[in-house]
């Protein structure tokens, strides 16, 4: 096995993938009491994931599955979820329930489902394209099965590592208190950054 390799997938992945924490965070605190809940959040992140790891292998070795210039266009996945997520928060306001804390878990929206994960995942995932590619290209088969297996490996641990996060008693109340007007701004955020990043809007 070779471990140079692995460590430079552990390195590359965590670059391409640090924003993902807050993110992960935000949604396994939405979640909390929720039976079931973080089983999806992990199964849509999966799935989100092993969407970029396929498109980048078909890309790194001469096809595709989504032209250049679709990509950018990925970013109104997580605005539409984003303004989803708005809505539910302003309609539980709008019910007299400002403070997300105060109401029990059975009562708050369910969160997100794993295939709405998975859309933020993937569309998130457009750098991580971009940067996995040429590695992919110029490491051939063995190594890139490699890089793959390590990633994968990861984002289970970035999924334990976003739980921890969310469970911790601060940062809980915090996102417990806070966490439905944050996570729209995020996802819309990350959206935004998608489209301006891909040349879709102009600053």
């Amino acid at each position: 096995m070779n471990l140079g390799i692995i460590g430079q997938a552990t390195g590359l992945f965590a670059v391409t993938n640090i924003d993902d924490i807050l993110i992960l965070a935000l949604f396994f605190a939405q979640t909390a009491g929720r039976r079931g809940a973080a089983l999806r959040i992990v199964a849509g992140q999966y799935v989100g994931f092993v969407g970029i790891a396929v498109v980048a292998v078909a890309a790194a070795f001469g096809a595709t599955f989504l032209p250049a210039q679709v990509v950018p266009y990925l970013g109104l996945l997580p605005i539409a979820l984003g303004l989803k997520a708005a809505w539910q928060a302003w309609r539980s306001s709008r019910d007299g329930r400002d403070d997300a804390g105060d109401v029990p878990a059975a009562q708050r929206p369910s969160g997100p489902g794993a295939l709405q994960v998975a859309a933020v995942t993937f569309a998130n995932g457009g750098d991580n394209i971009g940067v996995y590619v040429p590695v992919f290209a110029t490491g051939g088969v063995g190594a890139t099965s490699l890089y793959v297996v390590v990633f994968l490996v990861l984002v289970g641990l970035w999924c334990l590592a976003g739980r921890y996060f969310a469970t911790r008693p601060f940062v809980a109340a915090t996102l417990s208190r806070w966490g439905h007007v944050v996570l729209p701004l995020v996802l819309i955020g990350v959206g935004l950054l998608i489209l301006v990043e891909g040349g879709v809007i102009g600053l």
